[in-house]
C-alpha cells in the first residue's frame, strides 16, 4: 500500500495526511492535547460498530496496540488508528472537532452516510 512505513514493532501501517480519511487542524490539536495526558505510544482508535439509532455508530477509544491492517492518520502529535473494516465505512470522511454552544465533540463528516441520527454519533449507509 502506498504511504506505508514500518512501525517500531515491525508492524506495517499506512501513514498519510492525504489518505482515505482526513483530519482537520482543530481535530489534530484536540487529539494531541488529549493524548498528551496518556502513556507514550497511545493513539486514538476510531472504529465503526453496529448499533445506534441509525444502524452504525462511531466508537472512540485510546489504544497502545497497532494492528498490521490499521490505517494510521498522523498530523503533528495527533495519531489516529482505523481498522481495515471500519476504513471501508469511513473512506472519504473527515474527522473534525467542534466547540459550540451545544458542547465540545469530535464529529465525523462522512460522505458514505445516507442518514444520521440527531446526535451525530450513528449513521446508515
Amino acid at each position: 500500500m502506498a504511504g506505508s512505513e514500518t512501525m517500531a514493532a515491525g508492524e506495517t501501517a499506512a501513514v498519510s495526511p492525504d489518505g482515505p480519511v482526513a483530519m482537520t487542524e482543530r481535530a489534530a490539536r484536540r487529539i494531541a492535547k488529549v493524548l498528551n495526558g496518556e502513556p507514550e505510544g497511545t493513539l486514538l482508535r476510531i472504529s465503526v460498530e453496529g448499533g445506534g439509532c441509525s444502524g452504525f455508530q462511531y466508537k472512540f477509544d485510546f489504544d497502545t496496540a497497532r494492528e498490521d491492517d490499521d490505517f494510521i492518520l498522523a498530523r503533528g502529535d495527533a495519531v489516529v488508528a482505523i481498522d481495515a473494516v471500519s476504513l471501508q465505512f469511513l473512506d472519504g470522511a473527515e474527522i473534525d472537532f467542534v466547540d459550540d454552544l451545544i458542547g465540545q465533540s469530535f464529529q465525523i463528516n462522512n460522505p458514505n452516510a445516507t442518514a444520521a441520527c440527531g446526535c451525530g454519533t450513528s449513521f446508515s449507509v
